[in-house]
Order: structure tokens, then sequence, then C-alpha cells
């Protein structure tokens, strides 16, 4: 069943593009966009992809380009970036990018920007980058916003993004929700397990929110994994393969494909794999419909949250899909 203030709350998608054991990176990104049709027909609001690099567990390195993909297999549903992350790039061939991009798909762009570098030394190396990179996000956002509004003092004049409106989102926590409130744009704030965190960005975000002409007053979208399935225990076992990768890499210092879930559960565990492996598998909304229902109700009074972004990935992509269907009808009854 479900409710007023549930039903008057946008729902949205963001697919890592999740590697899976016996299946190519390739398929990942072919899943990728066979989801986004999917959300499109469930009626979901916007679709996201996500960047990472030098993660076996993940194909989704190029979220721009994936993006494109998204957008030419779509018609309607809002595309975009969750996120792109500024850090690791030039401001002026972000805006370039996502210039290209609305372009291309007018009206439908989302510009998702995070604030994090690369997970390794490895990779930021390899990015050219270091760890203090992410200190000067403020400045990277102005200048990335600045890029749509005109010129820059060399001169230079990003094209076609110039005079163009991609709406900016900052994915974030702590500093993060300062610098959008700062900046005057919507935050996405995570995840659902931190409810205490979560709420505490939510607050400072909303009082330093400054107007701008991105936004004219404060907009939150809440993230997190939400499943939902026919039993508890099914909503549950969707939880599995993300909970055992997490744990690997917390012990093992890499993020793995996914594994699928009867696997998981006959595998012996160190103590130590055990504990983040539990801990890994709690705190998300999981459940049949009446009980996601509850908790998301109950979440987004507490919030008072304008948007849910869905981050859910597991193994068995049928239980997945069932899973988004499930949910989509929560939030458009009679669909």
């Amino acid at each position: 069943m479900s409710s007023s203030v549930i039903a008057r709350t946008r729902v949205s998608v963001l697919d890592r593009s999740r590697t899976r054991e016996g299946h190519p990176p390739a398929e990942a990104l072919r899943d990728t966009v066979a989801l986004a049709r999917r959300a499109e027909a469930l009626g979901y609001h916007r679709f996201w992809v996500s960047e990472h690099h030098g993660v076996p567990g993940v194909a989704g390195s190029a979220p721009t380009v994936l993006a494109a993909a998204v957008a030419s297999a779509t018609r309607t549903i809002r595309v975009g970036t969750g996120g792109v992350m500024l850090p690791n790039h030039q401001p002026l061939v972000v805006a370039e990018q996502f210039g290209v991009l609305e372009s291309l798909f007018p009206g439908r762009i989302d510009m998702g920007i995070g604030r994090s570098v690369g997970f390794t030394d490895g990779v930021r190396k390899a990015l050219g980058r270091d760890r203090g990179a992410a200190e000067d996000f403020a400045s990277q956002l102005d200048e990335l916003l600045g890029w749509f509004e005109g010129g820059s003092p060399a001169g230079v004049r990003a094209r076609p993004a110039e005079g163009l409106r991609v709406p900016p989102f900052v994915l974030a926590l702590g500093e993060g929700a300062r610098i959008a409130a700062r900046a005057g744009v919507p935050v996405v704030i995570g995840d659902l397990r931190g409810r205490e965190k979560m709420l505490r960005g939510i607050d400072q975000y909303r009082s330093l929110f400054r107007p701008s002409r991105w936004a004219s007053e404060p907009y939150v979208v809440i993230s997190g994994t939400v499943a939902v399935a026919g039993t508890e225990e099914e909503a549950r076992r969707l939880l599995v393969p993300e909970a055992w990768s997490t744990a690997y890499s917390r012990t093992h210092g890499t993020f793995p494909p996914l594994a699928p879930a009867e696997e998981i559960e006959a595998r012996p565990m160190t103590p130590k794999e055990r504990d983040f492996y539990e801990a890994a598998l709690a705190g998300h909304i999981a459940g049949t419909e009446d009980q996601v229902a509850h908790e998301l109700e109950t979440v987004l009074k507490e919030t008072g949250a304008d948007e849910v972004l869905v981050t859910t990935s597991t193994y068995d992509r049928t239980a997945l899909l069932d899973s988004h269907r499930r949910l989509a009808a929560l939030f458009t009854p009679g669909r």
C-alpha cells in the first residue's frame, strides 16, 4: 500500500553497472541500458550512472559516455550522472561533455557531481590527482557552473555548454552538503543506513542554502538501497551479493564482481569478514511492499526529502527488476 507522502515524492534509479561473476563487463553496461528502458516504462523520474576507475566490480568508468547510450535508448526519463567526480577532471571538459549531452537530448540531462578522488593510490596516480584534490571542490564547482554562464579570464568559452541550463546536483555528506547549499544547487545525500548523519547533513544544507539561478529553494534527494520482494527473506537475499562484495573490499582491499546469493550464504567466512558482511546487510530498506512503504513513509517524514534515489545492486537481474517494479507501484498507485 502507498501513502500520500510517498505518492507525492519523486523516485529515481542510480545504477552502478556492477559486474557479475561469470559475466563479462560489457554485459554489465548493456544491463544498465536495459534497466534504464525498464525504469522509464515503470515511471521512474530519472536514471543515473556512476563513475569508478580501476574497480573489478564496476564497469561504469565513463559516466557521460554511458549516459549518452542510456539517453539514446530512452525517450522521456531524465538521464544523468551520480556522479562525475569533479576532482578527477578539468571543469571545462566536464562542462563540454554535459553541453554535448544537453544539445543531443535537450531537457533530459542532469549533471550530478561528486567530490571523491580515485579509490586507491594507483588510480589517483594514473589520473594525475592526489588525496588533496577534493579539498578544492568548492572552487572547482564554481568554475564548472561558470562555464555555462560565460567565458573565462583566459578568453575561452565552453562550447556547446555556454548558455545551456543543465541542472546540477551535488552528491554530498558533511562539507559537500555545505558547499551545495552555498552554491544554491540541489543535493543528493546518503546513505539511508546512517539516518542521524543524513539528517544533520540535510539540516545544514537547508539552513545554509542560498538561492541561485540553478535553484530558488533547497531540493533534497536521499539515496540508498531499497529492496522489495514477495517476502522479507527474498528481499534480504537481494542485499547479500553487495554485502559480501563490501565485506570483501574491507578485508582484501579490492571491490569484486557480484556473486550469487546462494553461493555467498554457503561460503565460510572469517570472523572479520562475517562482521563486515553482517554490518553491510544491516540498515537498508528491505521487505514486502507494506514493510517498505512503512519504512519509506517514516524516512520521508523525518527528512522532508523531495526525491528518493534508489541505488540497489544485486546478482539476480530478474529479482532486481521485480524489486524496481514493486517499488514503482508504491510511488505510482494504480499504474
